[in-house]
């Protein structure tokens, strides 16, 4: 696992302490150990520990974890969404995308529909798919900003944006 130390505040924000989004790769990053191991400490939401066992590269960990949080609390899309991950993580792209197009359909229309597209523009980031991610992120974007989301995930959709744009025109 790496951990960086400064120069991340500008960043996007991954929805927990001490997590951000790593503008390059577009994925979630532990940037402030102590913040991220605080925040697990005080939480009693099963899901945070699947998080962060999905930014620590730990996909059978956060695999098991999630197996038990999805028993309790099937229909939760942020689980759904972690399941997914739990697949990018283990370098299961097509799969990760396939189960992301799934929540998709079951989304549409929904303000979760942009959650839902900033992810699987993830998956096929990672997944070497820059052109579906392009797309999938412009789509995230043009909904936050209908839908008058909040500013930092309006940042996170546009960062991951232009970066996707920048791998999209160097592959050129």
């Amino acid at each position: 696992m790496m951990m960086v130390k400064g120069g991340t505040s500008e960043w996007p924000d991954a929805g927990f302490p001490g997590i951000r989004i790593n503008p390059q790769s577009l994925m979630p990053q532990i940037v402030n150990e102590d913040a991220m191991a605080e925040a697990l400490a005080d939480s009693t939401d099963p899901g945070d520990l699947v998080f962060v066992r999905i930014v620590e590269g730990h996909a059978a960990e956060a695999a098991e974890l999630l197996a038990e949080a999805r028993y309790k609390d099937p229909a939760s899309l942020r689980l759904r969404i972690f399941e997914a991950d739990v697949l990018r993580v283990s370098n299961r792209f097509d799969r990760a995308v396939e189960v992301f197009r799934q929540l998709l359909a079951e989304t549409k229309g929904t303000l979760e529909e942009a959650a839902v597209r900033q992810h699987l523009g993830r998956a096929y980031f990672a997944g070497g798919n820059v052109g579906a991610a392009v797309e999938s992120f412009a789509k995230a974007l043009d909904l936050r900003v209908a839908g008058s989301a909040d500013a930092a995930l309006i940042y996170a959709s546009t960062v991951a944006l232009q970066r996707a744009r920048e791998v999209l025109e160097q592959q050129s």
